[in-house]
């Protein structure tokens, strides 16, 4: 059974600091690209980062470009988002996900953690 269990959210007032993680079990987690994704209240889903199964490679959604980090530790099946100078913007439910290989689809998703930007 695969499960992805997403933590570290919580509030925070602009300009502060999260961090996320996201612990991966029943599945080939060191072979699979990760990303992370959000969700606020009447929008759709957006692409927030992801990052190859190696690490040698991660791409972000330019809104958060320079702010976030995401990075990995294969060792302990765990992918991390590290959010700096949040946005009151940047408010919204924060998924990981485990990308189908050779693909651009995820076909695993966590149960999110709340991230609230205060003003």
């Amino acid at each position: 059974q695969v499960q992805l269990v997403e933590s570290g959210g919580g509030l925070v007032q602009a300009g502060g600091s999260l961090r996320l993680s996201c612990v991966a079990s029943g599945l080939a987690f060191s072979r699979r690209k990760m990303g992370w994704f959000r969700q606020a209240p009447g929008k759709e889903r957006e692409f927030v980062a992801s990052i190859t199964w190696d690490a040698d490679s991660t791409y972000y959604r330019a809104s958060v470009k320079g702010r976030f980090t995401i990075s990995r530790d294969n060792a302990k099946n765990t992918v991390y988002l590290q959010m700096n100078s949040l946005k009151p913007e940047d408010t919204a439910n924060y998924y990981c996900g485990a990308n189908v290989p050779g693909t651009m689809n995820y076909d695993y998703w966590g149960q999110g953690t709340q991230v609230t930007v205060s003003s």
